[in-house]
C-alpha cells in the first residue's frame, strides 16, 4: 500500500527531460525582443484595466505578462547553485520591475481619471492569504513547467499569482503621491515574486536536479538559513495585516448587531450610517428619520457598545438638521451617480431594441381581418451582419397557423405588407 501511495503522488511520472526544462527556463529570463514588447503591452493593459476598474482587462494583463520567467529562473538557480543564472534572473527582474513602475507612473500621471477604484484598493493590503496563493500558485507553475505535457495550469497560475496589477497599482501610488498605496501594492508584488521563487526552489530540489556547483556544507546551511529568515521577514507583516483585516470585519459585524438590537429593532428608521474604523477613537455616525435622542440616551448607548465588544469607539447620532441635510445630500449624490449610469445603460438598450422592433398594432389588427389563417403574428426587423447602418434591413413576419398543414397565400401577404410597411424586403417565417 505504501508503494502504491507514493507511486500515485510521484512527480517523476510525465517529467520532461531536465536539460530541456533548464533550457526553457533560461530562454524565458531575458527581456529582449518580443518579451520586452509583451511586457510593455501588459503594463499598459493592466494600467488601463485598473484605471477603468475592468476585471476582464486586468485578467488579460495577467495572462500575457512575462514576469514569471526571471522569478522561476531565480528559484531554479538557487536550487541548482547556478549563481550566474541567479544574477541574470535578478538583473532582468529588477529591470522589468523598474520599467513597469516607470511606465505605470507615467500613464497615471497623464490619465485624467485618478479616482481610487475597487480593483486598485484590492491590491493595497496583502495578507497571509496572498502568501498562500503565491506559494501554491508557484508550486503549480513549476510542476507544469517540468511536465512533458504542459496542460492548462499555466494560464491559471498567471491569474492566481498576479504580478502586473500590483506593480501597476504601485505606479499609481507614485503618480498620485499616495505612498501607503505604493508600499502596500509593492509589498504584494514582492510577496508574489518571493514565494513563487521559493516554491520553484522546493520542487526543483524534490525532483533532484543536479547542482551546477558542489558547495560545502557550511555554504549550503547559510543558503537555507537565509531562505528561512527571508520567509519569516515576508510572512510576519502579512500575518499582522490579516489580523487587522479580521479585526475590522469582526468590528463591523458587532456594529451591525448593536444597531439591529438596540436601535432599528425598536422600529426606528435608520437613514444614514458611517463607520470610521481607522479613526482614533473609532466612530459610528448614525441618523434616524423621526427618532430624537436625548443626551442621556446617547450616553447610555455609548456605554452599551462595550457589551457588544465594540471598544475605543464613540457613537455619534446626527440630529442637527443642517449637518444631517449635508450628509444625506452627499449620500444621495453618490447614489444618483450610480443610478444615472444605470439609466444611461437602460436608455441605450431601449434604443437598440427599437431598431429591431416594429410596434404597428393597426397593421396587425388589419391582418387578423384580411388573413384570419395567420395567428399570433409579430413583426420585427433583422439586420444582416448585425449592422443596421451598413447592411440591408429585412422585415420579418413571424406567425402561427391553427392548422399545421394549411397553406397560406404568401404572395398576397407579401404584396399587402410591402404596400403597408413601405419596404420591399419582407420575409415570412412560420413558427
Amino acid at each position: 500500500m505504501k508503494n502504491v501511495f507514493f507511486d500515485f503522488i510521484n512527480l517523476n511520472q510525465g517529467e520532461e527531460k531536465k536539460e530541456k526544462v533548464l533550457e526553457n527556463i533560461k530562454s524565458n529570463i531575458s527581456f529582449r525582443g518580443s518579451n520586452l514588447w509583451i511586457l510593455a503591452c501588459a503594463i499598459v493593459i493592466a494600467s488601463v484595466g485598473l484605471n477603468v476598474n475592468s476585471t476582464a482587462v486586468i485578467i488579460g494583463a495577467m495572462l500575457i505578462s512575462p514576469l514569471m520567467g526571471p522569478i522561476v529562473g531565480a528559484g531554479f538557480a538557487l536550487a541548482i547553485f547556478d549563481f550566474d543564472l541567479l544574477k541574470r534572473s535578478a538583473k532582468n527582474l529588477i529591470i522589468a520591475t523598474v520599467v513597469s513602475l516607470s511606465v505605470a507612473s507615467i500613464y497615471f500621471l497623464v490619465s485624467p481619471f485618478k479616482e481610487t477604484q475597487s480593483e486598485l484598493l484590492a491590491r493595497t493590503a496583502p495578507n497571509i492569504y496572498d502568501v498562500l496563493i503565491a506559494f501554491f500558485g508557484g508550486l503549480v507553475g513549476i510542476i507544469a513547467l517540468t511536465r512533458t505535457e504542459k496542460g492548462n495550469p499555466i494560464p491559471g497560475v498567471a491569474i492566481a499569482t498576479a504580478l502586473m496589477p500590483p506593480l501597476c497599482t504601485a505606479g499609481y501610488g507614485l503618480a498620485t503621491s499616495n505612498f501607503s498605496f505604493f508600499f502596500g501594492a509593492f509589498y504584494l508584488y514582492t510577496i508574489n515574486c518571493f514565494f513563487i521563487c521559493i516554491a520553484t526552489f522546493f520542487i526543483v530540489k524534490y525532483l533532484n536536479y543536479k547542482p551546477i556547483k558542489t558547495l560545502n556544507t557550511k555554504i549550503e546551511k547559510r543558503i537555507r538559513y537565509g531562505i528561512t529568515v527571508l520567509i519569516i521577514v515576508m510572512i510576519v507583516p502579512s500575518f499582522y495585516l490579516a489580523y487587522n483585516l479580521f479585526q475590522e470585519k469582526k468590528y463591523h459585524q458587532n456594529v451591525e448587531q448593536f444597531i439591529a438590537n438596540e436601535l432599528t429593532g425598536n422600529g426606528d428608521i435608520l437613514i444614514y450610517k458611517q463607520t470610521k474604523f481607522n479613526a482614533s477613537p473609532k466612530k459610528i455616525q448614525l441618523a434616524f428619520l423621526a427618532k430624537k435622542f436625548t443626551y442621556a440616551e446617547v450616553k447610555s448607548l455609548n456605554k452599551k457598545l462595550l457589551q457588544y465588544g465594540i471598544t475605543n469607539t464613540k457613537l455619534e447620532i446626527k440630529q442637527d438638521s443642517k449637518d444631517l441635510k449635508g450628509e444625506i445630500l452627499n449620500e444621495l449624490g453618490n447614489q444618483n451617480k450610480i443610478a444615472s449610469e444605470k439609466d444611461i445603460l437602460i436608455s441605450d438598450l431601449q434604443n437598440e431594441l427599437k431598431q429591431y422592433k416594429i410596434d404597428d398594432t393597426q397593421t396587425i389588427k388589419e391582418m387578423a381581418i384580411l388573413f384570419p389563417e395567420l395567428k399570433n403574428v409579430s413583426i420585427g426587423k433583422h439586420f444582416v451582419n448585425s449592422d443596421p447602418k451598413k447592411t440591408k434591413t429585412v422585415t420579418v413576419l413571424l406567425y402561427q397557423t391553427d392548422q399545421p398543414n394549411r397553406k397560406i397565400d404568401s404572395e398576397k401577404i407579401n404584396s399587402w405588407l410591402k404596400q403597408q410597411l413601405k419596404t420591399n424586403n419582407i420575409k415570412l417565417v412560420k413558427e
